[in-house]
């Protein structure tokens, strides 16, 4: 119950669908980095409010980049952790959150500090 995605990977996309519903929220493309590595060159996300509910493009990045690497690359992703954490709590409007409760409902994931 705690995991919160899935992704799998079809020549140079990456899909990332919530575990529970099924929905592909987002499709991150790569393109090869001269020298050795990828990096995502394009983003599509989800835009049905019935299927996911957007807040900012700054937010979407955020979250694919966090689910790529601490979920699929078990990272510690200690920056985008704080990110996520930093976002929510400006979008919400409340301060009072615990780092582990946002995390943990965004991710399934306890913090690794």
């Amino acid at each position: 119950m705690d995991e919160k995605w899935n992704v799998f990977v079809e020549d140079e996309v990456a899909f990332l669908h919530r575990s529970w519903t099924g929905n592909g929220i987002y499709e991150a493309s790569f393109s090869p980095v001269p020298g050795g590595g990828w990096r995502i060159s394009a983003l599509v996300v989800e835009s049905d409010p019935s299927r996911y509910r957007r807040s900012s493009d700054q937010y979407d990045r955020m979250m694919v980049e966090l689910v790529l690497s601490g979920i699929v690359l078990g990272e510690p992703a200690v920056d985008l952790r704080a990110e996520l954490v930093a976002l929510t709590t400006q979008e919400s409007g409340r301060t009072d959150l615990p780092a582990g409760v946002v995390e943990h409902s965004a991710l399934g994931l306890r913090s690794p500090r």
